[in-house]
């Protein structure tokens, strides 16, 4: 059965019982309690203590599946609907360190299987890669804050997923709606008078063009909002240079919703 390693262990302990973003002292006992892990140092700090009840409870059953349940648990969002701020510190801290193992936790809070790290450098140099040759291609700006470390930790497809959502929320921004998908899409672009228009909308080739825009913010949605959504477990190892085409595709979405207008309504 599959183990980790014990700086793993180490390291996982470190991102969950982080003093600043990480669980408190009564989550971890009622967490550790609810998976049935032996609490065997309560007294003590609570990533040490995390530590040392992960190790016995490997060693113990020589496998790491109620350490799985543990994080899973732990990393659900419902958890943290009163506190949403603590969501996300606590998922990147965790993330950087689940890289080491292959793992990561989704926004979704789902636990996945990813390309493993080997050094703390590689993640970064990813970002910064990905970062320069989209610099390169004069991606929009608001396309180069998705090529982060801990978005890149495991392969590219968490950073365009992040930047396309990231067009829905521009959208919303601009239109004052609160749809998502398809929904916010039909609502912002069309119809004789949508809320927001690229171009003149006066020939018939203007009205082609809004509502291929249309169709292709629609199809990039479907084809990554939905598989998140839908799909227990995510298996998408894009390579760098799909990345690469993907988030110039939603460069050019930005730079289209940016210079769109509000058509004046009678």
């Amino acid at each position: 059965m599959a183990t980790f390693t014990q700086s793993q262990l180490q390291a996982i302990a470190d991102a969950l019982g982080d003093t600043g973003d990480g669980l408190t002292g009564s989550e971890i006992g009622h967490l550790l309690a609810t998976v049935k892990i032996t609490d065997t140092d309560p007294q003590m700090t609570k990533r040490h203590r995390l530590y040392n009840a992960f190790v016995h409870d490997q060693n113990s059953r020589k496998d790491r599946t109620h350490i799985i349940a543990f994080i899973r648990k732990a990393m659900k969002p419902e958890r943290f609907a009163r506190e949403q701020g603590r969501f996300e510190p606590m998922r990147q801290n965790l993330n950087r360190a689940l890289a080491f193992a292959g793992l990561a936790v989704e926004a979704s809070g789902a636990l996945v299987s990813a390309a493993a790290v080997e050094t703390l450098s590689q993640a970064t140099r990813r970002a910064q890669e990905l970062r320069d040759d989209l610099t390169t291609r004069g991606v929009h700006p608001d396309v180069l804050r998705f090529c982060r470390e801990e978005l890149l930790a495991d392969n590219y497809f968490h950073a365009v997923l992040e930047a396309v959502k990231s067009v829905a929320d521009k959208i919303r921004q601009r239109t004052g709606l609160t749809d998502d998908g398809a929904s916010l899409i039909d609502r912002a672009f069309s119809g004789a008078c949508p809320m927001l228009a690229i171009n003149a909308l006066v020939s018939e080739n203007e009205k082609s063009e809004q509502r291929g825009f249309s169709n292709l913010l629609k199809g990039t949605f479907s084809m990554f909002r939905n598989t998140t959504a839908h799909a227990p477990r995510v298996h998408w190892q894009m390579s760098k240079d799909d990345a690469e085409d993907l988030l110039s595709m939603v460069s050019l979405m930005h730079r289209r919703i940016d210079a769109a207008v509000m058509p004046r309504r009678v």
